[in-house]
């Protein structure tokens, strides 16, 4: 039965699945600066980033769909089974995080769940080291890059309106909030829909469909942006009040230069074909924002317990494909 057409498409399925709680569990990341703000109403907000989520279809190729779907494991492993489990850890791992309003990564779970299973099939030989050492490296430098650029912006953009009043400055950066989210959520939609693409296009490859050449099929791009943006559109709202609110208190000025600062991060990570967190770097941006302040203005608490949701992400959603991978392997087959 795992190796027929009809599971094939089955996998397609939860791979859409997938794509759906990742944007679902990340519309916090797009919307959760510029509804905190109180620049946009949640309804609205998340309309706002689907339909940017959607739009980069349109700006970007598929490198990091590449590195997701033959960079990280051996793609003449990828069967039905590995594919299956890797999602399954990662979709577990997402629905877990969710409940507790922890913004976790999408992407490292489903990396977690790729090196997970493939080590149950076939041992830790079976890992491509350079595709995943770049990967878990940007677990530190997408934070810390965001984190930077959030207080840069935050400190650029607080001199240029030093001597304007309150009013008319908040007036400007609501309006100003309008493109910074669109142009996050662009980034986002740009790194974690390609995510997906390369688990259909890995399933797909390795049953022949795709013939002697790995690529991304067309539906593919366009099914993976289009289920991302309805995720979106439902919208995490329990990992929404962690990121707007909890980690430091944001008015206009601070969500246009995070939200900036995070954008250029993930525009920057996406064209070198790297799959980064969109979670970890808007938190970075959110962390930089406050800190241009004052240190006491981040809630230090709140953003350490988000660090370590990301620091297990991959070694739990590895644990729960594993687990997955043998119990179908010895208790189902």
């Amino acid at each position: 039965m795992l190796e027929s057409v009809t599971f094939v498409v089955l996998l397609v399925f939860i791979a859409l699945l997938f794509d759906f709680l990742n944007g679902f569990h990340d519309a916090a990341n797009s919307i959760s600066t510029v509804v905190s703000t109180r620049v946009l109403s949640p309804k609205i907000a998340v309309i706002w980033a689907a339909f940017f989520n959607f739009s980069a279809v349109f700006f970007v190729g598929t490198a990091v769909a590449h590195t997701v779907g033959k960079g990280i494991i051996q793609i003449d492993i990828a069967d039905n089974l590995v594919i299956f489990s890797a999602l399954g850890g990662a979709i577990i791992w997402n629905i877990i995080t969710w409940y507790y309003g922890l913004p976790s990564s999408s992407s490292h779970a489903l990396i977690g769940g790729l090196i997970g299973a493939a080590i149950s099939k076939a041992g830790i030989g079976t890992l491509v080291w350079s595709g995943i050492t770049k990967t878990t490296l940007f677990i530190v430098v997408s934070p810390a890059v965001g984190m930077i650029l959030g207080f840069i912006f935050m400190v650029i953009s607080m001199n240029l309106c030093r001597n304007s009043n309150i009013a008319k400055t908040d007036k400007l950066f609501r309006k100003l909030q309008l493109c910074s989210a669109a142009v996050y959520s662009l980034g986002h939609g740009m790194n974690d829909a390609q995510k997906t693409m390369g688990i259909i296009a890995m399933a797909l490859f390795s049953k022949g469909f795709l013939g002697d050449t790995f690529y991304i099929p067309l539906w593919v791009i366009i099914a993976s942006y289009s289920v991302i943006s309805l995720g979106t559109m439902f919208g995490g709202w329990r990992i929404v009040k962690t990121m707007g609110t909890k980690i430091t208190k944001l008015q206009p000025i601070g969500g246009f230069s995070a939200e900036t600062a995070a954008a250029c991060s993930i525009i920057g990570a996406t064209f070198g074909g790297i799959p980064v967190s969109t979670t970890h770097t808007i938190a970075g941006a959110i962390v930089g924002v406050g800190a241009s302040k004052r240190l006491s203005a981040v809630r230090w608490g709140v953003a350490g317990n988000i660090v370590w949701a990301w620091i297990l992400t991959i070694p739990i959603s590895a644990i729960i494909s594993s687990a997955i991978y043998f119990f179908i392997k010895f208790i189902i087959l």
